[in-house]
């Protein structure tokens, strides 16, 4: 570990390093752990997620910028201004792997600049530099400029376009020109700061203690890479390459998470794009599994290649979520998002929550300022991005979220407004995937979907084979299944997710990865001798670190819930999907409370497990 953080206070334009212990890395490890530690720890009660007061944390983990596969990650939290609640995001690029290697593990930004500014961090120095001539930039110009200032094409940029300096409050932060991220409006907290952007440039790659044996992880890597045939997927086409098979099995969201099935899949799946529009595929620091699209249309969207290509969240957002096939227009909406830094999913979900209303008259054409925004109609869908960006007209409107929009127009729209404390949810079904359900309910941001279980396989004995070394029968749990088994082994694979997201490794590439061989990593990483239960612990830590950040902005068991169209039925899907039962998801939630030390009732984690954890008295 480096034992370096960079704390930088815009308002009065100061720069200064603090040093951090073995111990505190040993205690919090990274990513969602520095993050949820610092915003406890510093953070006032109830401040204002746009003011001054709020902090920006940028942390990296011990396999950032280490040769280990699936390097390249760092996490980005803040007190998020669509929930009120934490905001945790994780992103690859090379970002976070450069600015580790500029000797830094972590940056605190706290305050606001007076004027527009960026800061450039290279080589264990820091400065704050005038970013006025950036201001309004989207970010492809912002980054080239950037690196043109500065004279280094190998410069990474994190940063914010327009829709992150208007305060969108589902903004997000782009570290290049395709990797987001994406959730909870961190983008406009940077933009409340003034701050446009992070350049950094580093040539010192942290050292690993056994090197040996990181070359024989990833070599084993590699090879499931080569053989296992969602990874394969991934590396051929990117995510939603499997965009069909998902409609097959009721996975996909139509029309605002209430249709059925949705045939035209084939048409705008990832197979559909490297058909048809792409120009290649491109990866993350460290990583040969090469999984982003880039995509160039020419007609009748202009669409550059510049900024990649759309991931599955963004198609199934803007594509079957608003009952949309056309994929020039897919590729283009997920462009605009990119160029002025804006969450695919957030933007899409009150998209197609608007469509609905519309339907339903709960919206007129006069509210829209004339868009006919039917679903299915990707003009109107686009014009909707475009105002978002802008916060021009209708755009302001959508601008505000799907949770602001539904308390605003009221008439039984909550029903149908598909977030969990504000956060739109990730483009998988909870009512094929009850662990997914109950991952959306307790995820203290809100409706994850990659921090998160899809269970559906735990319905074979095949798929719960591999939980035998955690103590479970292979005894398939079938699909739909919610009970106290299913909830315990939702519990340790969330807390796999929590802990990836600590040691900031991709939870895509590292798909083969179970406990057991975070072990060996993270030994091989640092010389630390660990074991299965104190990696655990670390997630448990960071986990309830955030739900007490929550709790002391107000939260309560009441905001662990599903949105009322999740207990619906989904007739016309494949598998004609039941609505979840209330009651069941309900004491689902209670014993995940419980096997978490929290009050089985109210969520309150308890006295003695927050001394069990060594959870700082705050």
């Amino acid at each position: 570990m480096l034992g370096k953080l960079l704390r930088i206070n815009l308002s009065r334009a100061s720069i200064s390093e603090e040093k951090l212990d073995d111990a505190f890395y040993r205690k919090y490890l990274g990513g969602s752990g520095f993050i949820a530690y610092f915003l406890l720890k510093e953070l006032l009660p109830r401040v204002d997620p746009l003011g001054f007061d709020n902090k920006l944390i940028f942390a990296t983990g011990p396999v950032t910028g280490t040769t280990m596969i699936a390097g390249g990650r760092n996490g980005v939290g803040a007190k998020s201004p669509l929930t009120g609640g934490i905001a945790l995001s994780q992103v690859g690029e090379f970002w976070g792997a450069e600015f580790r290697r500029s000797g830094f593990d972590v940056i605190i930004v706290e305050g606001k600049a007076s004027k527009p500014v960026y800061l450039w961090i290279s080589d264990g120095k820091a400065e704050i530099k005038n970013a006025a001539h950036l201001w309004g930039k989207e970010t492809k110009e912002t980054q080239q400029m950037i690196r043109t200032e500065l004279g280094d094409e190998n410069i990474r940029v994190a940063m914010i376009g327009p829709g992150g300096e208007r305060l969108v409050p589902f903004a997000c932060i782009m570290e290049g020109l395709y990797d987001a991220a994406g959730r909870g409006g961190l983008g406009a907290v940077m933009g409340s700061k003034n701050l446009k952007a992070i350049a950094v440039r580093g040539h010192i790659p942290p050292a690993v203690a056994n090197p040996d044996r990181i070359k024989e992880i990833n070599k084993w890597l590699t090879e499931m890479m080569n053989t296992v045939p969602i990874l394969k997927g991934w590396h051929e086409a990117g995510t939603g390459f499997d965009m069909e098979v998902a409609n097959t099995t009721g996975d996909l969201a139509v029309n605002n998470w209430r249709g059925g099935s949705f045939p035209q899949a084939k048409d705008i799946s990832g197979l559909a794009i490297k058909r048809t529009y792409s120009v290649g595929m491109d990866g993350c620091y460290a990583c040969p599994m090469r999984c982003k699209k880039r995509v160039k249309v020419d007609s009748p969207y202009t669409v550059d290649p510049e900024y990649g290509g759309p991931e599955y969240e963004s198609l199934g957002s803007f594509g079957n979520n608003c009952g949309i096939d056309n994929l020039p227009a897919l590729l283009k909406a997920n462009e605009i998002c990119n160029a002025n830094s804006l969450d695919v999913i957030s933007t899409g979900g009150v998209i197609s929550f608007a469509m609905e209303c519309f339907e339903k008259g709960l919206l007129t054409s006069k509210d829209t300022g004339g868009i006919d925004l039917k679903f299915g109609n990707a003009d109107a869908m686009l014009k909707c991005v475009e105002l978002i960006a802008k916060q021009e007209g209708f755009g302001a409107i959508l601008a505000e979220g799907t949770s602001r929009l539904a308390k605003k127009i009221g008439a039984g729209s909550e029903e149908f407004a598909i977030h969990v404390k504000g956060l739109d949810a990730g483009q998988h079904e909870p009512r094929l995937s009850t662990s997914m359900g109950l991952g959306f309910m307790i995820n203290p941001h809100g409706a994850d979907h990659c921090c998160n279980v899809i269970d559906v396989r735990f319905s074979t004995e095949a798929g719960m084979k591999p939980m035998g070394y955690l103590g479970f029968s292979s005894e398939p749990l079938p699909v739909g299944d919610i009970s106290p088994r299913k909830v315990a082994v939702f519990r340790l694979e969330h807390l796999r997710q929590v802990l990836y997201d600590s040691m900031l490794l991709c939870h895509l590439a590292a798909v083969p990865l179970n406990l057991e061989k975070c072990v060996d990593v993270i030994e091989a990483v640092t010389g630390w001798k660990t074991s299965i239960m104190e990696l655990i612990t670390i997630a448990e830590r960071a986990m309830t670190m955030a739900r007490l950040f929550n709790i002391r902005e107000g939260f309560t068991a009441d905001d662990d819930r599903l949105p009322g169209r999740f207990f619906q039925p989904r007739p016309g899907s494949v598998l004609n999907l039941a609505g979840l039962d209330p009651q069941k998801m309900d004491q689902a939630k209670k014993y995940y409370y419980a096997l978490m030390g929290w009050d089985r009732n109210t969520g309150v984690p308890l006295p003695e497990k927050i001394a069990e954890l060594e959870i700082p008295s705050i």
